[in-house]
């Protein structure tokens, strides 16, 4: 295979201004309020095992990637000696080796549940009993998070000593659910305080608490694998990255680098073309892109109102995007300029290979806008669905319109929405899917600010798929929340949708990063 080409200075061969009228895609539209450019990093990232799902005929092509969480359950205790006419014990229902036995067994069997059931690959390690510091060396073991038990009164310091900084620790509680730990009462102010008003611990926090209740601890581990497989994330930027307009810095970029450590991988236009003019002369790849292009049309709920020379040739930009993400070793892709710079090279649009990729599993987004990108890979690990990248509207009546023209069609993850497969509107050239979504459905938006110091959530409800002369999938939702304050809040530019409610762990995912969170749902 090719290897990736170094980013040019220039974006396919121009002077890269968003005014420049011979640069491709440029103009004063609202897809360029965001300029071309951008500078990349090239760190290394050592990649997990990939998930065995979609294109099996094909086993060499890399995979969607799935890192399992690695979760390390720690057990700890304290006995009490009976004495005579004085207080002897705390509160607690562990007084014997036997009551410990019995709740170690309830852990291991609660956890073996919870792992079975998760909906995500969870790794649970074996249950280990710490008794004393020396045995808390385990809190520095090879592990994502540190799940701690601490049903008797043992020493603050030990708590500390297992719960390090730096590191995710959660603490299970029972109230209700067996045999009441002493921390239930205990761990705010004798632990999380110190006996003071303010918070002192810095490796726990109040959310990181549970109690009883499994499930609750089950969606915070499902946002902290969703963080473990968003951060470092490998992404092959095909145009490099959207920079900000008006000569600041461009704080999402710096930020998908520093905050999100991505590993942005660019490759330049003129490289691009070369790969789809070699794609083109492989008559075995157009044949078997003309047949899976044919497939695809005869799907239940696919109308073709576009040329079929337009989907034949997105399916061999799909090929050309598979090898680019396979020799990268990753499963992300942005295409910046898809408004205008992909078109002279591919004869089609990348409207349709972006939505199948994200049909099987990966991520794969058009504008290259690295403001937004974080935030459907971390919604694409939270959900386990394909997510969508549109450009809201103005709210009102409690209504607003989301659209764009590479929206998924698997967005429940397991079955196809119909579509119209039309033109890329702006252009009305192309393939790209008109995808009706699923009217009374939930779905969750996030919405970075520009800074990527705060992100916005908000649920809505699917009212209709309207057909507008806009962006060819477009959604009417009813905003689940005040308007107002959403006109108020609401900063960025683009919008991350995916069905189902997501919000709690998107929360709880960015206050690890320590990036503000508002929802008005």
């Amino acid at each position: 295979m090719v290897r990736l080409m170094k980013r040019s200075n220039v974006p396919g061969g121009c002077c890269g201004s968003w005014l420049c009228e011979s640069c491709p895609g440029s103009g004063l539209s609202r897809r360029n309020f965001l300029a071309r450019a951008g500078s990349v990093s090239a760190s290394s990232l050592a990649l997990p095992p990939a998930r065995a799902q979609s294109r099996a005929k094909e086993p060499n092509r890399q995979q969607p990637i799935q890192t399992p969480l690695k979760v390390q359950p720690v057990f700890t205790y304290l006995l009490y000696k009976r004495r005579q006419a004085t207080s002897w014990r705390s509160w607690g229902g562990i007084m014997t080796e036997e009551q410990a036995a019995a709740e170690q067994e309830r852990i291991r069997r609660e956890l073996a549940a919870m792992s079975a059931t998760a909906g995500f690959p969870l790794q649970i390690l074996p249950l280990v009993t710490v008794l004393n510091p020396e045995q808390a060396a385990v809190a520095k073991g090879d592990h994502d998070v540190l799940l701690l038990y601490p049903p008797g009164m043992v020493r603050v310091q030990l708590l500390e000593a297992l719960t390090l900084p730096g590191r995710w620790n959660l603490m299970f509680l029972r109230h209700r659910s067996g045999p009441v730990y002493n921390w239930y009462e205990n761990v705010h102010c004798g632990f999380l305080r110190r006996g003071t008003d303010a918070f002192k611990q810095t490796g726990i926090n109040a959310r990181d608490i549970v109690v009883d209740r499994v499930d609750e601890l089950l969606w915070r581990l499902r946002a902290l694998y969703a963080l473990k497989n968003t951060s470092g994330k490998r992404v092959v930027a095909i145009g490099g990255a959207w920079q900000r307009v008006g000569g600041g810095p461009n704080d999402g970029l710096a930020a998908a680098r520093e905050q999100w450590k991505l590993d942005l991988r660019t490759v330049p236009y003129p490289g691009l073309g070369e790969r789809i003019k070699k794609a083109r002369q492989d008559d075995a790849l157009v044949k078997r892109c003309a047949r899976e292009a044919d497939r695809y049309l005869k799907q239940k709920g696919t109308t073709l109102e576009t040329s079929r020379d337009f989907v034949q040739k997105a399916f061999v930009l799909t090929e050309v995007l598979r090898d680019l993400l396979d020799e990268a070793q990753t499963d992300c892709l942005t295409v910046n300029s898809c408004m205008g710079a992909i078109m002279p090279v591919s004869e089609t649009t990348a409207c349709l290979p972006l939505s199948i990729l994200n049909d099987e599993g990966y991520t794969a987004f058009c504008q290259g806008d690295f403001v937004v990108i974080p935030s459907g890979v971390l919604l694409h690990y939270l959900s386990g669905k394909p997510v969508f990248l549109n450009d809201p509207t103005f709210p009102h009546d409690g209504v607003m319109t989301l659209a764009h023209c590479t929206a998924p069609r698997r967005m429940d993850g397991e079955r196809n929405e119909p579509a119209r497969i039309m033109t890329h509107f702006e252009s009305d050239y192309g393939a790209a899917p008109k995808v009706e979504m699923r009217k009374g459905q939930r779905i969750t938006n996030l919405v970075p600010d520009f800074a990527s110091r705060r992100w916005l959530g908000v649920e809505a409800d699917i009212l209709a798929s309207p057909f507008m002369p806009i962006c060819r999938s477009q959604i009417d939702v009813q905003i689940r929340g005040d308007i107002d304050r959403l006109n108020e809040e609401t900063k960025g530019w683009h919008w991350m949708t995916c069905y189902g409610s997501h919000l709690r762990e998107t929360g709880y995912a960015l206050s690890k990063l320590g990036i503000g969170w508002l929802t008005i749902s």
